[in-house]
């Protein structure tokens, strides 16, 4: 009688899962299959009893709507997450390579527990990425970037250590050879990976890191170091084409009128761009890095985009160009 009594005490729990397993805004379910339900469960539910129970849910919160007549039904007609932005979610986890299939799989599973089981098989798709697949992924980056977070949110904010590394080309680690301590005051999405921007002790310097290749990540108990009063966070990403560190330089680019998606892209709504006085081409006005990734960057559109001033960076950029035709003469 006892667990009688005590099974009765979880029926508002069980309904309320049972609404959000089953229904949905286009899918309900009868009171009798309802009854059902809670049957299988070891519960009964009169007919008052079960109207009561509907008006305490939705007391509670929860949006059930219902259709009248004698084949009444039921349902859970709005949730905190629509469809269309489980959808999103799932479609950006699928795609992170920075994920282990394991890791992909568990998270997926998550998110479709958001939804009615219904709604969940539009979650189950692949998504497929032009360009890129799936790395061999450092397991253990949900949890750097767990303890990062946890450094920069702490009152008072704390320092960092962690082991670097990259590969060699046999495909092995190569550690770089000191430990790091770093302050750490951002966590950035580029290019299908983290980067930490952070504080370098040992460089004395502003730094960026792959989280991916940070090992045995773990916060420290030293104060972090205060971020400079003029450092401009977002310039500071813009200007780092694919997260290089270095000094910035402002540069002054031509390009063809159908670039200006791109440049936006790159350099966002607020960069100064002059179009020409032909409409055919523009002229943009933006700090930069000037390493590789910039060149990399300029040498894509084909000879659409030109490096205009300064003559230092611009002269880099030819003898970039004159190197790499060097080693395709016969």
């Amino acid at each position: 009688m006892a667990e009688e009594t005590s099974i009765q005490r979880l029926k508002l729990l069980y309904l309320r899962d049972i609404f959000l397993r089953f229904t949905n805004e286009n899918d309900s379910l009868t009171r009798s299959q309802i009854a059902d339900l809670l049957s299988d469960r070891g519960i009964s539910e009169g007919r008052k009893a079960f109207s009561e129970d509907i008006e305490a849910l939705r007391a509670y919160g929860m949006d059930i709507k219902a259709t009248n007549g004698r084949s009444a039904s039921y349902r859970l007609d709005s949730r905190e997450f629509e469809l269309a932005e489980l959808k999103l979610l799932a479609d950006a986890v699928s795609s992170a390579k920075l994920l282990s299939q394991k890791q992909s799989e568990s998270l997926l599973a998550k998110i479709a527990g958001l939804c009615s089981e219904m709604e969940a098989v539009q979650l189950k798709r692949s998504v497929y990425v032009s360009g890129r697949s799936r790395q061999n992924s450092n397991k253990a980056v949900l949890y750097n970037v767990d303890a990062i977070q946890r450094a920069i949110a702490t009152s008072p904010k704390k320092k960092i250590s962690f082991r670097y590394f990259e590969y060699d080309m046999r495909k092995n680690k190569k550690y770089r050879e000191k430990v790091r301590i770093c302050t750490p005051y951002a966590l950035v999405w580029d290019n299908d990976h983290y980067y930490l921007v952070a504080w370098n002790d040992h460089r004395g310097t502003y730094s960026n890191f792959r989280v991916d290749r940070m090992e045995n990540v773990e916060v420290i108990d030293e104060p972090a170091r205060r971020i400079d009063p003029d450092f401009d966070l977002e310039n500071y990403v813009m200007t780092h084409v694919s997260m290089f560190s270095g000094d910035e330089t402002s540069v002054v680019l031509r390009c063809d009128r159908s670039l200006v998606n791109a440049v936006l892209d790159r350099f966002g709504m607020s960069v100064r761009l002059v179009p020409a006085d032909d409409g055919e081409s523009f002229t943009v006005y933006a700090p930069v890095v000037a390493r590789e990734p910039f060149y990399a960057w300029v040498f894509q559109f084909g000879g659409k985009m030109q490096i205009i001033e300064p003559q230092e960076v611009r002269d880099e950029y030819i003898g970039m160009l004159d190197n790499v035709r060097s080693q395709y003469r016969d």
